[in-house]
């Protein structure tokens, strides 16, 4: 293998890593990759190369090209046991494309300490992430997809009312809930739900709590 070379798209500055060394103390920039031939054997040989790619900004400090699945393209070249040259240019290689969020609902705080049937207090955060104004929402418990009664339930009102929210602002809220069973159990179920757009989000990633006797 004579050169490997991996030609980073605009939005991103890429350093190749070697086995040896930490990110922190890598010298080998994308222009200076195999200066040495690198022997492969034939028949299954491998030779492994990692990159690490970061987000580079304009004067504004956002993305140049915000959205954007590409990550870039390779150009390798090698010579066989004859002296026979070769090469390849890849087609642009994407990232996986993952799906933002508008708004962010997240636990804060649970109590250290949760007795059965009796009230305890769970505190949210709803975070805006778009650059205009959300809601209002509405904070409930979906039922359970097995149809089995939950360990954990809302107490007192069923639904929890959330104001607007201005744009990349957040908003925190308690959420009273009660347990009617011991041992290590799961807060799950929790959904938003926005009254506007008619749009329900996806559940808060469950919880385990342990519940103990008074």
């Amino acid at each position: 293998m004579d050169q490997v070379d991996f030609e980073p798209a605009q939005q991103w500055s890429a350093t190749r890593l070697e086995a040896d060394e930490h990110p922190s103390t890598v010298k080998s920039a994308i222009g200076d990759l195999c200066k040495q031939p690198i022997l492969i054997r034939a028949g299954g040989g491998i030779y492994n190369y990692l990159y690490q790619l970061r987000s580079s900004s304009d004067e504004a400090g956002q993305t140049k090209s915000e959205g954007s699945s590409i990550l870039g393209k390779f150009q390798i070249t090698w010579r066989t046991n004859l002296g026979e040259p070769g090469r390849l240019q890849t087609q642009n290689i994407h990232s996986t494309p993952t799906a933002s969020k508008d708004v962010n609902l997240r636990a804060v705080k649970v109590p250290p300490i949760i007795y059965v049937e009796r009230a305890f207090m769970v505190n949210l955060c709803l975070t805006n992430q778009t650059d205009k104004t959300v809601g209002p929402f509405e904070v409930f418990l979906a039922p359970s997809m097995s149809g089995e009664d939950r360990a954990v339930l809302v107490n007192g009102p069923q639904k929890l009312i959330l104001p607007l929210v201005e744009a990349f602002e957040s908003i925190k809220f308690d959420l009273s809930m009660v347990t009617t069973q011991l041992g290590v159990q799961k807060i799950s179920g929790i959904t938003m739900y926005a009254v506007q757009e008619k749009k329900y989000y996806e559940p808060l990633p469950d919880i385990e709590i342990f519940v103990d006797a008074e």
